[in-house]
């Protein structure tokens, strides 16, 4: 028996579930609190908590994503509904700029902050002192690069959610309730 056998065929499972939201909460967080800005700015002693709280959350995330791939990797999934190709192919291409974002995000903060000559500084004092060579203009320019993937990710979430509003209030297929727990799932088929 896999993990998702007992699963309706209609629904993903309570820890897929848990999983997705989970996922979509830690990102709007550290998103949240991501302090922002300069070096200079980022690094100051009036924003430690932030950015602890920020690198803490990012790193949540790429554990929680790479736990996430491997759930997959073994649970099944629903049946998809029936749409047109070009749907099909927009969810693929979503769902795919997603999970690299979930990958990209958290290892970009960490290569930006270490070639910048910064540890990885968790909630609990915990750090992570630099693990490569200090080149400081390009830990810059992969920091950069880091805040316009965060805004890359919020955007495409926001796609995705727009999306799944379509589907269930123009579509009526079950996209959305698919991903919801049952109780709200059963909430929101019977208005």
């Amino acid at each position: 028996m896999t993990p998702g056998d007992d699963l309706d065929r209609t629904r993903y499972g309570a820890v897929a579930q848990a999983f997705h939201w989970l996922t979509a909460i830690l990102v709007l967080a550290a998103f949240i609190y991501g302090p922002g800005g300069s070096e200079q700015r980022v690094y100051s002693a009036a924003r430690d908590f932030d950015r602890q709280l920020h690198e803490t959350l990012g790193m949540c995330v790429l554990a929680l994503v790479v736990m996430r791939v491997l759930w997959r990797m073994m649970d099944t999934r629903p049946d998809p509904p029936q749409v047109a190709r070009w749907m099909v192919i927009a969810a693929k291409a979503v769902q795919w700029g997603l999970y690299a974002l979930l990958f990209a995000l958290p290892l970009t903060a960490i290569t930006g902050a270490w070639l910048e000559g910064h540890p990885l500084t968790l909630l609990g004092g915990v750090k992570v002192e630099p693990l490569l060579a200090l080149s400081h203009d390009l830990g810059a320019k992969i920091a950069t690069l880091h805040t316009w993937l965060g805004d890359a990710i919020l955007w495409l979430a926001g796609f995705h959610a727009l999306a799944s509003l379509y589907h269930h209030f123009v579509l009526k297929d079950g996209v959305l309730t698919s991903m919801l727990p049952a109780r709200a799932a059963a909430a929101l088929r019977s208005r």
